[in-house]
């Protein structure tokens, strides 16, 4: 194993290098959020086709008023950059599950719309979606935890957003 403390004490004395404590849980962390990922991935390309990507931005839509919202909005809301946000909404386009229209109130600002397809795709690739999260994640986890880890993750959360 690579000791990073030990490799680099001398040359880099400013570094906090994670303890064993703190790697463990790094590497928990890592673990397990590229293994529930790939499920989740797994699970959407066999039941629609979907990214995960895809889907959240469909859940965004459905929880948004009218079913719409401006793609700067949105981009914010599913953390991904504008053009990777553009990428999906393409294909999403091009599956018939959502489309671009201009924004009534500022023409240059751009609306994305969940169709009528894409609330059915919805409804029924979400129970499958939820099947994974519960299984995997939810129900392994005590209410108690589950408390914890989303005061954790907002935590995390909220410095990632200010620092960006």
């Amino acid at each position: 194993m690579f000791n990073f403390e030990r490799q680099y004490t001398d040359s880099v004395t400013d570094i906090r290098w994670l303890d064993a404590t703190e790697m463990a849980a790094w590497r928990a962390f890592v673990a397990a959020s590229h293994l529930l990922e790939r499920r989740i991935e797994e699970q959407l390309k066999a039941a629609a086709g979907l990214t995960h990507p895809q889907y959240e931005i469909l859940v965004v839509l459905s929880e948004s008023p009218g079913r719409q919202m401006r793609m700067t909005e949105l981009a914010r809301g599913v953390v991904v950059s504008k053009s990777a946000l553009t990428y999906q909404i393409t294909q999403l386009e091009k599956a018939g599950l959502v489309e671009r229209t201009t924004c009534p109130s500022d023409e240059r600002g751009v609306l994305a719309v969940l169709t009528d397809a894409g609330a059915r795709c919805l409804e029924r690739v979400a129970p499958g979606h939820v099947e994974v999260v519960r299984e995997h994640l939810i129900d392994q986890l005590s209410r108690e935890e589950l408390h914890a880890v989303t005061r954790a993750m907002r935590k995390t959360e909220a410095s990632l957003r200010t620092s960006a």
